[in-house]
């Protein structure tokens, strides 16, 4: 997200900003003991880090409007502190700050403490880490907010050691009992200031796209990218896939040769660097490197779902095998370690017990030479050595982490090995280690599953499958697309968040709505099955009825019938996830042209347009924004395939790179707009059209892509 300048501080509160200090040490779960001293009302709760939090001495309750009306009877502060199950620096804290009792009992007596996965909560999340970015010019997790009971927010951080967190709320109790007339003005400011920074205002200048415009977008993006190392500048590397998906398009459409060269030289680095497991597929979230080296080590669902569509267009682009290998192991890995009954978990844990029984970052996935010596015979080692930058890639705690420094077509060049044999023996070395890992206890799972991540990856079903061809992948997306009908949806098409939630069903937000839209509309383009867009109208309706601002310039992320906070964060900023907002933009372009719908249409363009002034001062943070751009600013097409043939037509198109068109078929006479009076007996037509212009229809598809430039 992007940083806001450090708010000017009361001097009163300055004293309360304590620099976060670093901490190597390990952490532990909570005990699998049954008979524990202490236990707290996150019990109750279904959220693996809730529960994990249950029997800390802390007396915790859940996120919970009524938790703040008993801090304002009992005229206590409100602390809040948001994580997640697979937070590394979340259970440090944990195991050193609330596992404390001396810490427990200070927070008991003068503080309401409520404890948030920031996974089930978003709304709770976006706001306060808004609040402690705009406090600190920091934000991360563990989040930790000091309120007044009316919700507004007068002190935060992230992590902090046993000695600190309880200075901090010394000073803070303090202060608040010495002078809360200070403490209120404070927070009211503040707050004044939060609500500022969620507002948009009408664009009046003229509404125009052009490529012009765009091409300057991307010139002052490209001051972003590290061309050394692939990724963006800075000390850490994020994935980030939507930017990629961005980049990959606008280069293509513009044949921008440089620019997409850097896109595959910034893919193979996450392919062969150590934020990809070599052993059992998938990807870590980032790394703490710029190289790609050093993975941070839990595994998100959100991550690998956007990954893999993002490596299956690159592949329609240049055929790599690599690409391909990494969308198969990546989908393996999900459906091995996530899925159920039609739906997936959420993540696993970075942390996870080593060889003495003690929680430790990466300890599942990492590898001392001692071990990795008596696994391979000295040849072997050798080139194994060699190969994934054991002694040249600097270790963690002297432990190292699987890098392919190169390609196998360099590494076999360089030892004079023959690449078919060597890709054998790599499998072999790859088997062993699995074994090897196989002994050690894997990383806890959050068992969550979340409407909008699941739709990320319905969505990479549905991208693998247009570009594999592979049946499995359209079962899979299928499976997934009716288990989420069945389960997120209500009777009145409302949306819920967290589906294996039973006793409290938390509503859905935005980025519920749009993500699931997204895919149901994705979906209706390798079925051509008309049901999945009228879902993807549905709740496109109540997305409007809900979400919209009165004033239409935006919407907003939590629901008018959920329960209200401070500010309504917007989410505007595509960073790791395509901001909700952005998604739903895009549906509301798509929709309007399935549906002939001049609402839609009008209103997806007007959102865009008053969005301008802040994609143009930052467009890295906006890549979702500018693909919507394209849109407008290049020829955007209206393909309609009828006739008996559709299918087989339909695959032959989607199985090229074409970003800039949407898709209508049939086998049969149907009323959607693009296809209606279309149907002609015994034959396969193909209609190109662009801004309601349509050529002439053809029968053949390689004609048909002739007519897309």
């Amino acid at each position: 997200m992007l940083l806001f300048s450090i708010y000017k501080k009361n001097i009163l509160f300055i004293i309360l900003f304590i620099v976060i200090i670093s901490c190597k040490n390990n952490s532990n779960n909570t005990s699998k003991n049954t008979d524990f001293k202490f236990t707290n009302q996150l019990i109750n709760e279904s959220s693996p880090y809730l529960i994990q939090h249950a029997h800390n001495p802390v007396n915790w309750y859940p996120w919970d409007l009524k938790y703040l009306k008993k801090a304002e009877k009992e005229k206590k502060l409100v602390l809040l502190s948001i994580g997640y199950a697979s937070c590394h620096w979340c259970h440090v804290m944990e195991k050193e700050t609330f596992e404390n009792e001396e810490v427990a009992n200070f927070m008991n007596k003068h503080f309401i403490n409520i404890k948030v996965d920031r996974e089930e909560h978003p709304n709770v999340d976006k706001t306060y880490l808004t609040a402690v970015q705009v406090m600190t010019g920091n934000g991360g997790w563990p989040l930790n907010c000091v309120l007044l009971p009316n919700g507004q927010p007068v002190w935060g951080g992230t992590y902090f050691s046993k000695n600190e967190w309880l200075t901090s709320l010394k000073n803070i109790h303090e202060i608040y009992t010495k002078n809360p007339k200070n403490t209120d003005n404070f927070a009211k400011q503040l707050t004044s200031d939060l609500m500022s920074l969620q507002s948009v205002s009408r664009n009046n200048d003229t509404l125009q796209f052009t490529p012009k415009k765009i091409k300057n977008l991307v010139v002052n993006w490209k001051q972003k990218l590290d061309t050394i190392n692939g990724g963006f500048l800075g000390e850490k590397q994020f994935p980030k896939p939507n930017s990629y998906l961005f980049l990959l398009r606008y280069a293509h459409q513009t044949k921008n040769k440089k620019l997409l060269n850097y896109v595959f030289k910034t893919l193979d680095k996450i392919a062969l660097g150590g934020l990809n497991d070599h052993i059992e597929g998938g990807f870590a979230r980032y790394t703490t490197d710029n190289k790609w080296h050093i993975p941070h080590f839990e595994k998100m669902l959100y991550d690998n779902a956007q990954l893999v569509s993002l490596f299956s267009y690159a592949y329609q682009i240049n055929k790599n095998k690599l690409y391909k290998k990494i969308v198969i192991s990546t989908l393996d890995f999900i459906e091995k370690e996530f899925y159920t009954k039609g739906l997936y978990f959420s993540s696993l844990n970075a942390d996870s017990f080593n060889e003495i029984n003690k929680l430790e970052e990466g300890a599942y996935y990492t590898w001392s030479k001692k071990n990795l010596k008596t696994l391979f015979m000295k040849e072997d080692y050798f080139l194994f050595n060699d190969y994934f930058g054991i002694d040249s890639i600097k270790t963690i705690e002297e432990k190292h982490v699987l890098v392919k420094l190169c390609k196998d077509s360099v590494f076999v060049k360089k030892h004079q090995l023959n690449l078919n044999s060597f890709k054998k023996k790599v499998k072999s070395w790859e088997n062993i280690l699995l074994m090897e890992r196989k002994k050690r206890k894997k990383p806890e799972l959050d068992n969550k599953i979340l409407t909008s991540w699941n739709a990320l990856l319905l969505q990479a079903f549905i991208d693998a499958y247009k570009v594999f061809g592979n049946e499995k992948f359209k079962k899979k997306a299928i499976e997934n697309a009716i288990s989420l009908k069945r389960n997120a949806i209500s009777e009145n098409w409302e949306i819920y968040r967290s589906l294996n939630v039973k006793k409290k069903k938390i509503k859905g937000y935005l980025e519920d709505y749009a993500q699931l839209i997204h895919s149901y509309i994705s979906l209706y383009q390798i079925t051509f099955d008309e049901k999945w867009l009228e879902y993807s109208y549905k709740l496109s309706e109540t997305t409007l009825q809900h979400f919209l601002r009165k004033d239409k310039t935006i919407f907003n992320y939590t629901s008018k019938n959920n329960i209200s906070l401070i500010s309504d964060n917007l989410d505007i900023e595509d960073i790791v996830i395509p901001s909700s907002n952005s998604v739903m933009n895009k549906n509301l372009f798509y929709l309007g042209h399935y549906y002939d719908n001049k609402k839609y249409l009008d209103l997806s363009k007007k959102i865009l347009h008053n969005l301008m002034p802040r994609i143009e001062k930052h467009p890295h943070i906006y890549s979702n924004w500018l693909d919507s751009y394209l849109n407008y600013s290049f020829p955007f097409y209206e393909i309609a395939i009828n006739g008996e043939d559709a299918f087989a037509k339909r695959i032959e198109l989607q199985s090229k790179y074409i970003p800039n068109y949407l898709l209508s078929g049939s086998t049969k006479k149907s009323n959607l707009p693009l296809l209606e009076n279309r149907f002609i007996e015994n034959k396969t037509f193909i209609y190109v059209c662009v801004n309601k212009a349509c050529k002439l229809p053809t029968e053949e598809v390689k004609k048909a892509i002739s007519l897309v430039k």
